[in-house]
C-alpha cells in the first residue's frame, strides 16, 4: 500500500545551507533502497516535506524526522493512502521559495510567504504541485 505524507516544520536554531545540503545528500542516499520518494521545499527556516512510499517506510522516516534535533515544531498536515504516486521519479526534489514568484504564494496563503502552519494540507499540496508544473525545482536528486 502506498501513502503520501504532508508535514511541516521550522529549522532548529544554526540549522543553515550546509544542513540543508546534509539533509538532502541523506535523503537522495537513503530513500532509493526505501522506495521513497519525494520533494522538500525551503524559505527561510520553515520546511515542507512530501513523502511517498509504502506506508512502514513512510511512517518509519516521519517518526525519524520528528525525533531529529535538527527540526522543531514538526506538524503533520496531510497523510494519505494514494493509488499512485505524484513524484514517482523523484528521491528527493528541492524547491528554493526564495525564486518563486510571490504572486504563486500569495495563492495559497494569507500572505505572500511560506506558512503552511496556518493552511490547510490541501493548499500547501497544491502549491507543491504548481511548483512542480511550473519547473521551480532546484534538483531532482536523480
Amino acid at each position: 500500500m502506498l501513502v503520501r505524507c504532508l508535514y511541516a516544520s521550522r529549522a532548529a536554531a544554526g540549522t543553515g545551507a550546509a544542513i540543508l545540503d546534509e539533509i538532502l545528500v541523506q535523503s537522495r542516499r537513503n530513500n532509493p533502497t526505501k522506495g521513497i520518494t519525494g520533494m522538500l521545499c525551503v524559505s527561510n527556516d520553515v520546511f515542507i516535506q512530501l513523502l511517498e512510499g509504502g506506508r512502514d517506510e513512510v511512517c518509519d522516516l516521519y517518526n525519524a524526522i520528528v525525533r531529529d534535533p535538527r527540526h522543531q515544531n514538526v506538524r503533520l498536515l496531510a497523510y494519505d493512502e494514494i493509488s499512485q504516486r505524484q513524484f514517482g521519479s523523484w528521491t528527493m526534489g528541492r524547491v528554493d521559495l526564495s525564486r518563486v514568484n510571490p504572486s504563486v504564494l500569495l495563492k495559497y496563503f494569507k500572505r505572500a510567504e511560506l506558512d503552511p502552519f496556518d493552511a490547510s494540507g490541501s493548499a500547501t499540496l497544491s502549491l507543491l504541485g504548481e511548483l512542480v508544473a511550473s519547473a521551480s525545482i532546484v534538483g531532482r536528486g536523480e
